[in-house]
């Protein structure tokens, strides 16, 4: 695979006269019709040159008819191509080395996971919510996890896309007419291209299939990725069979969630959907880190595309609705992690001697920037971390200490019952709140329960004339 599959090359600057010395007949040719070059002209076109413009979709059309030939996919138009996006991840994962898990190493990843699993039963009334247990390469967890990567980032995605074309000046808008939709197909390829260096670095680093909060090969499909796993352990100084032992004690934990949670997975992938729809896109700011890459230059383009020098090439603006919806998003993953966190440490204390080592080895990793920030920082900025992990952590053994663990869990019952972000500031207001709730509403039933016993009790006696005899009558009748 080509290291630049979008198939074209424009200078850097369009008044570079190189061009016009290679005698050809490109994007030097023909030079000097009005507003050539310059957007402040009348008729000139915002991104430079038209000619070298006009060259670019040429070969973005012979690029589209590549993409469109048997065995490639190009989707619906402005979408994103997420079988290329795969191809570029594999590639992205091929470039330093995936082989496959040997049956060693295969045996030893489902005995962690059917041990850890067990172990699990002590700590949480939810039921396992494992029905397959694998050993995954690289490649596998790519192949197998994105249908799931572009469910999850397609509303993202879809509307940076659109942006790319509803957000161009006016002047631009009336001139590229038919052209706008080839834009938006380009815009597809790019975010794309990024899309697929983002999960091809994510690969590199993950240890299963759960490393983002949510199970993504599906549910009840539980799997570790050997390497990652020993990547996980490097410099810890703790034997590999305890580390295994514990990152599948958090995979298998997970999948119970999940699994025994049926609006969990849903309520993610429309938190999702409802930070998208609040994000904006500046395109002035878009225009000027393109002008600054050099697209003839592979690396200088894949740099731009993989955010290496701290940012994407679409990033965000912050507004009102995206930061409420990120917050939301934000808080659902820390009780998810919280939750985790909490069972996996009392299913494998006095079972592992260096558990807490490994839970702080996790935090760290969670806090800090891991994967799945990494992956949604590059895409769209959004990052996927659970920055009150500790908070919710510290709710939910408040809540087991209170009302034990089949108290804890049932809050998963429904989401209105789940804690919110300002519960988070106060474990105890929550926990103690919620028990006198529950007391209140247990006092209003038994109050209920005697005041209609009694008013039937008293209905009856109306009705057999025992309280309202004769005797009353005649007593205020003689009156």
């Amino acid at each position: 695979m080509s290291d630049l599959p979008f198939g074209f090359s424009m200078p850097n600057d369009p008044d570079d006269e190189s061009g016009g010395r290679s005698g050809g007949s490109g994007s030097g040719a023909g030079r000097g019709g009005p507003g050539e070059g310059d957007p402040n002209l009348p008729g000139g076109f915002p991104f430079g040159d038209p000619q070298q413009m006009a060259q670019m979709l040429r070969q973005f059309a012979d690029m589209m008819a590549a993409q469109s030939a048997p065995g490639g996919q190009g989707g619906s138009p402005g979408s994103v191509n997420w079988d290329m996006a795969k191809n570029i991840a594999r590639h992205t994962v091929s470039q330093k080395g995936d082989s496959s898990v040997g049956p060693h190493d295969y045996a030893k990843v489902q005995e962690a996971l059917q041990l850890a699993d067990l172990w699990l039963n002590e700590a949480t009334t939810l039921p396992s919510g494992v029905q397959t247990m694998e050993a995954w390469s690289r490649s596998e967890w790519i192949e197998k996890t994105m249908p799931t990567w572009s469910r999850l980032c397609d509303p993202l995605t879809s509307r940076i896309v659109d942006s790319m074309g509803q957000n161009l000046p006016e002047e631009m808008r009336s001139m590229a007419g038919p052209l706008m939709g080839m834009v938006q197909q380009m815009g597809g390829m790019l975010v794309g291209q990024q899309a697929g260096q983002a999960i091809g670095e994510l690969a590199r680093e993950v240890v299963g299939s759960t490393d983002v909060g949510l199970p993504l090969a599906g549910a009840g499909r539980a799997a570790l990725l050997p390497p990652g796993v020993e990547k996980f352990g490097e410099g810890l100084e703790i034997p590999q069979e305890e580390v295994r032992l514990y990152l599948a004690a958090r995979e298998v934990a997970l999948h119970r969630l999940f699994g025994h949670v049926p609006w969990l997975r849903s309520h993610l992938f429309s938190l999702v959907e409802e930070y998208a729809l609040g994000m904006s896109f500046d395109m002035s700011g878009l225009e000027e880190k393109l002008g600054r890459i050099d697209i003839s230059n592979p690396e200088a383009l894949q740099e731009a595309l993989s955010g290496t020098e701290g940012e994407g090439l679409f990033q965000p603006q912050d507004t009102p609705q995206q930061k409420a919806s990120l917050a939301r998003l934000e808080t659902t993953l820390a009780l998810i992690e919280g939750w985790v966190s909490a069972v996996v440490g009392s299913a494998v204390s006095g079972r592992l001697p260096h558990a807490a080592s490994l839970a702080e080895a996790t935090r760290r990793r969670r806090a800090t920037g891991g994967p799945a920030e990494h992956t949604f920082a590059t895409l769209v900025g959004l990052e996927l971390r659970p920055r009150r992990q500790r908070e919710a952590a510290v709710l939910w053994a408040a809540l087991e200490d209170a009302r034990g663990i089949e108290g804890r869990d049932a809050v998963w019952e429904h989401p209105d019952l789940m804690p919110s972000s300002s519960d988070l500031d106060d474990p105890d207001a929550y926990v103690h709140g919620q028990a006198d709730a529950e007391a209140a509403q247990i006092d209003i039933s038994q109050f209920t329960g005697e005041s209609g016993a009694a008013e039937e009790q008293q209905g009856e006696t109306d009705q057999d004339g025992r309280d309202d005899g004769p005797d009353n009558g005649d007593t205020r009748g003689g009156a």
